[in-house]
């Protein structure tokens, strides 16, 4: 669990009238008032921090608030560069597309699979296209399935919505 430092509050601003004081160690110093605490934490040559404010009496720390500060910023960035960020692409095709373009698009499409994004694909209809929806939408979906499927497979089911065929698809795992 991070703890935002703007939640935390330390000596002074701690504003409830009794606490639960815990040393460095982590052994428990008991129930005691703050100025009293904040005393004991001064001449430890530390800060009194609130580490669990919602707790019944809320649970204070005593620690060097500035390396706490350090030590989870550092802790926050290294978790920061583990992330894996999931990056999808969008491409947008019409039923009376021309074959050449349609390759285009399908090549991007293979692109993107290489760099491990996901691809959601955009199939809109318009005016007539919209009598054939269920034949055209259907053989695009195919045929853009069949050409993909050695780079990614199908996320989820096709969506039809009212004037657009949405899927997305995945790159296979290596």
């Amino acid at each position: 669990m991070t703890i935002s430092f703007t939640e935390l509050r330390i000596n002074r601003q701690i504003r409830t009238e009794k606490i639960r004081v815990i040393d460095g160690e982590g052994v428990s110093l008991g129930i005691l008032t703050v100025p009293d605490a904040v005393k004991i934490a001064e001449e430890r040559g530390m800060d009194l921090v609130e580490i669990s404010p919602n707790a019944s009496p809320p649970v204070c720390k005593l620690l060097n608030y500035g390396k706490f500060r350090y030590a989870q910023v550092k802790k926050d960035k290294e978790n920061k560069k583990k992330q894996h960020v999931v990056v999808v692409k969008e491409i947008q095709v019409r039923p009376a597309i021309g074959k050449h373009d349609f390759d285009i698009k399908l090549n991007h499409a293979m692109e993107f699979l290489d760099k491990e994004f996901k691809v959601k694909f955009v199939i809109r209809f318009r005016g007539r296209e919209m009598d054939q929806k269920s034949v055209k939408g259907k053989e695009m979906t195919q045929h853009i399935q069949k050409t993909l499927i050695d780079k990614g497979e199908l996320e989820d089911n096709v969506i039809n919505e009212d004037k657009t065929m949405i899927f997305i698809i995945a790159p296979k795992k290596k």
